[in-house]
């Protein structure tokens, strides 16, 4: 089915029932009643702290936004831009465009102009839905997006080039939208990559692969009408929304924090009584550093809600996992992997109960088939290393109008290749080893990023660490490995030196260098920029040794 038909379900059935809310903790009331309290209370206008709305809210915002673009003209197929920071009208205005027959093209918030320029071309996008931390942006590029036809501007205080979401929206029928013929096979998103290996590629998902996503979630996490979900991460990514879509699933609340400190992870969790909460490993880690050093009271907050915390978007450190038990021995604990490719995560997973198998990514997912592959497709024995490949009914369709990069990525008989390298334990267990293109070869042997950023962050003063591959005359590459420290901590290049005599002999980096380590909005580590900040360093040291 559609996966709007979820949503007009929920409508009918919960019609009165809390379905999202929104926090913004940086207008937080200075008084000391609860969020929930403060609910009640009259906000101070431009200042909104809390906001909620109901399912039968949520369905009405979607119809009204899919009745504009009807009367717009927006026709089945076209293609409708979000660039819109998390918050209570994303949602609506996502399941508005499905609504309407339309593909939603969600953008990355932290996209210079040129990039939005470049993915809204890239889409064949012909109309786009802004907030107001874009004015600038978009106005660096008005004159040279023709091809975009309408803008619609959420906030206050519209810009002269675009029409008020906000005053537009309001007269526009509630009902449901005329029937399109929308079936599960018809194409609803257009999803950019990352982009931590060159410009983002658009990748095409139907119904279908929406509509799987929410069953493997709510499959893998057992969600009910009563639970509550703590989302974080940014909603223009699969990874936030389609764990989302296990509330969607069942009609249970979902809470939207806009920010990610830890003290306001903590409290959203208590006072909105959050059962499931995903994380990105830099938050577990910034929460547990902050319950060590004291600033974070656990006494103060009921957290007995909190049955679920789970992981993904990036390799999970098991010393991390270890820490963060002893803190919440009564967690649940999953970790979910997944890729844009693959509807987000979900197509591996480890699974609720398998904490002894902390460090592995798990089995393939609900729906879900794996195999670990050579270069000329052919599975590999268990134990040795490979590509990863997952198949399943929310494979991506393509990447739009890319047809050699398709082919490429999906092989002959429906496997998508992840280009991840992993090994398969006696028990079946998926390990990461390394980013494909990220494997340093020095003097020969392989190097696998991720065994060694495991070790080190096993230091009780390593905040994060990344390990990348720099240029050697000698050895074709050498690995190189930049530490960020954590805040009040020491920590010397002969200690690191001296910790990483645990590693073996030719697993040990040749460079230690001591700085932040760049992550993108999903968690991942940017190593194409520090490749591209410290490789020419790196020659030009070599040049002056010699």
């Amino acid at each position: 089915m559609p996966i709007f038909r979820q949503l007009e379900e929920n409508a009918r059935l919960y019609p009165d029932e809390t379905a999202l809310v929104e926090i913004n903790p940086s207008f937080e009331p200075k008084s000391r009643i609860t969020w929930r309290d403060y609910a009640l209370m009259q906000p101070i206008p431009g200042e909104p702290f809390r906001r909620e709305i109901t399912w039968m809210d949520f369905d009405v915002k979607a119809n009204r936004f899919a009745n504009l673009l009807y009367t717009r003209g927006i026709k089945k197929g076209d293609k409708v831009a979000i660039l819109l920071m998390n918050s209570i009208e994303w949602l609506p205005i996502y399941f508005g465009i499905l609504k309407a027959g339309a593909i939603a093209v969600p953008l990355n918030f932290r996209y210079t102009a040129e990039e939005i320029r470049y993915c809204l071309r890239k889409a064949d996008a012909s109309l786009l839905i802004f907030g107001p931390e874009f004015i600038g942006r978009i106005e660096e590029i008005y004159d040279r997006i023709p091809f975009i036809k309408q803008m619609y501007y959420v906030g206050e205080d519209c810009p002269s080039f675009a029409d008020s979401y906000d005053r537009m929206i309001d007269f526009c029928r509630s009902k449901q939208p005329e029937d399109m013929g929308i079936t599960e096979e018809d194409d609803a998103v257009i999803y950019f990559s990352s982009g931590t290996t060159g410009f983002p590629k658009a990748i095409l998902h139907t119904h279908r692969s929406l509509t799987h996503a929410m069953n493997c979630e709510q499959a893998h996490h057992h969600q009910t009408h009563e639970d509550v979900f703590l989302c974080i991460p940014p909603l223009y990514h699969t990874g936030a929304k389609m764990h989302w879509f296990g509330s969607l699933k069942v009609g249970g609340k979902a809470v939207l924090l806009k920010g990610v400190e830890p003290q306001w992870i903590i409290k959203a969790a208590s006072e909105e009584k959050c059962s499931i909460v995903w994380l990105l490993v830099p938050w577990a880690q910034d929460i547990l550093d902050s319950i060590e050093n004291n600033e974070i009271n656990l006494s103060k907050y009921d957290l007995s809600a909190w049955r679920l915390m789970h992981i993904g978007a990036q390799p999970v450190p098991p010393s991390l996992i270890k820490r963060w038990l002893k803190v919440f021995p009564h967690h649940e604990y999953d970790t979910n992997y997944g890729l844009s490719e693959s509807t987000g995560p979900g197509c591996v997973h480890l699974g609720i109960g398998n904490v002894d198998k902390v460090g592995a990514i798990g089995k393939a997912g609900f729906g879900w088939e794996t195999k670990i592959a050579r270069e000329d497709e052919s599975p590999v024995e268990r134990g040795e290393v490979g590509e990863l490949y997952v198949r399943g009914p929310a494979v991506m369709k393509c990447y739009y109008n890319d047809e050699e990069a398709t082919r490429e990525t999906i092989a002959s008989d429906g496997f998508l290749k992840t280009g991840d390298m992993a090994m398969e334990d006696p028990d079946g267990f998926i390990y990461l080893v390394d980013r494909k293109k990220d494997v340093i070869i020095s003097g020969g042997e392989n190097l696998y990023p991720v065994q060694i950023e495991d070790f080190i962050r096993a230091n009780p003063a390593v905040k994060d660490v990344a390990v990348i591959g720099l240029p050697d005359s000698r050895l074709g590459e050498i690995a190189a490995a930049i530490i960020e420290v954590k805040a009040g901590s020491t920590l010397s290049e002969d200690e690191i030196r001296d910790f990483c005599l645990g590693l073996p002999r030719y697993k040990r980096p040749r460079r230690y260098i001591f700085a932040d380590v760049p992550r993108n909005p999903t968690g991942k580590i940017e190593k194409p920029v520090l490749r591209e900040r410290y490789c020419g360093e790196e020659l030009v040291r070599q040049q002056i040794e010699s």
